[in-house]
């Protein structure tokens, strides 16, 4: 069986050849650099201590590999990496640049850098792929990269979880619904949902973005101030809000950064919605444009950050506690394992509402913070109980009327039953709560 130094050589002289490049079971030392325009497999068993650098090759397949320093793919015709560990890599974990191709069933262990560089052109499909830990962000995506991501996880990354720049990203269907077949009706049937790619805020809105845009809106024809909103402190969640005054901030988000608005007063969009209660009804938004309030299907996908089947917004356990969340524990659900209980004891101070600082704890593997307690969040679609029984197949919107808006996420003051990602609840829209705010998307779009 092959072994050490002597494989790579061999290996490297082949390319030269032109003829296949094949790194079998054994132990490579050192970099393994491919830089020929020929096919390029890699089996399991096979190990390279250092980074494996393939450029300007063709049918590259890379299954089971192990390799310590990281792995470049570059100009390449077509690549799969299927089932390959990177182990401590002391730069970016798989980086993939000009090449067409999928990354599958991978793992990054450990990277100093980001966990997967995708740029330059590269349509890439990553799926069922761990990010364990990164120094920088775990996905990151950059000059015209085209990417579709699906049922993969970043656990553990110093930035964000999946980072977008100049790029198209499509993190997946989601299988919306109560898994566990525990919580209300209208939490069934579980049904996968393919959703649009999007941005969302990675925090809940804070008292001082909601101060910063009402002042530019009340000054250009809007009628919010920021005395419609309360905050415990700058950095806390802004909360009573309705949903009239969300939509009417998105907009004037929008406008004050140049953007058109999403939301208008009738089917013609002609007129922005800034003043009033109105109820703008699903076909009165530009759905390609602007800061809006994320449909319930875009929530949910959001929440679950990557990971398929969970109770909550992580993927290593189904439970909750202090530890991860700001809500009210209780010994009524065998889910709720938290140590302390009732109100979280860090935040319960002076008066309600015991709101937390925004990001106070670790975020989801989508890099977004607080999807469960510290303040419920609006969400654009009408109630509906049975909405998911018959739901469009694609990007669902809510029903086009009803009595309430759905909010999702729980809150500081709601129980864990109310924290899990599938649990949905609904208010009058012109409601305010200081357990009530909002987070914003934004298309993604030129």
């Amino acid at each position: 069986m092959p072994q050490d130094q002597p494989t790579l050589s061999a290996a490297l002289r082949t390319a030269a050849e032109g003829a296949e490049v094949q790194l079998g079971r054994g132990t490579y030392r050192g970099d393994v650099v491919i830089t020929k325009s020929v096919p390029v497999t890699g089996e399991t068993g096979a190990t390279v201590e250092g980074t494996v650098r393939i450029s300007g090759a063709r049918n590259v397949i890379l299954k089971g590999l192990n390799v310590v320093g990281g792995v470049e793919i570059r100009d390449c015709t077509s690549f799969t990496l299927d089932g390959v560990t990177v182990g401590a890599s002391p730069a970016d974990g798989i980086v993939v640049e000009g090449s067409t191709g999928t990354i599958s069933g991978c793992t990054v262990e450990d990277a100093k850098g980001s966990g997967i560089v995708l740029s330059f052109t590269s349509r890439v499909t990553v799926r069922g792929t761990t990010v364990r830990r990164s120094g920088k962000s775990g996905v990151v995506l950059l000059l015209g990269a085209q990417t579709r991501i699906t049922d993969s996880i970043v656990a553990d990354n110093r930035g964000d979880g999946i980072s977008v720049a100049g790029s198209v990203a499509d993190i997946g269907d989601t299988a919306m619904g109560d898994a566990f077949n525990e919580g209300d009706s209208d939490e069934r049937p579980v049904h996968t949902v393919p959703v649009s790619a999007f941005y969302m805020d990675r925090y809940e809105v804070t008292k001082a973005l909601w101060d910063e845009v009402a002042s530019w809106a009340q000054a250009h024809g809007y009628d919010i101030r920021p005395s419609d909103g309360s905050g415990k402190a700058p950095n806390h969640p802004v909360h009573r809000v309705s949903w009239y005054e969300a939509v009417k901030w998105c907009n004037a988000r929008s406008e004050k950064e140049g953007r058109i608005p999403a939301s208008y007063t009738s089917g013609a969009k002609t007129t922005v919605y800034c003043t009033g209660r109105v109820d703008v009804q699903n076909d009165w938004v530009r759905w390609d444009t602007g800061y809006r309030l994320p449909t319930e299907a875009e929530w949910e996908k959001a929440a679950r950050g990557g990971c398929a089947g969970h109770r909550f917004p992580w993927c290593d356990t189904d439970t909750i506690g202090h530890s991860r969340a700001n809500y009210w524990s209780s010994s009524s659900y065998r889910y709720d394992t938290s140590p302390t209980r009732g109100y979280h004891p860090a935040y319960k101070t002076g008066s309600a509402p015991y709101t937390s600082p925004v990001g106070s704890f670790a975020p989801n593997g989508y890099g977004l913070y607080d999807m469960a307690g510290t303040v419920w969040e609006w969400c654009w679609d009408w109630r509906s109980r049975d909405y998911y029984a018959s739901s469009p197949g694609t990007d669902p919107r809510g029903p086009a009327s009803g009595t309430g808006r759905a909010i999702r996420g729980g809150s500081w003051g709601a129980d864990a039953f109310s924290g899990r990602v599938a649990f949905r609840h609904y208010y009058g829209p012109s409601l305010e709560y200081d357990y009530l705010g909002f987070r914003a998307v934004l298309p993604v779009g030129p």
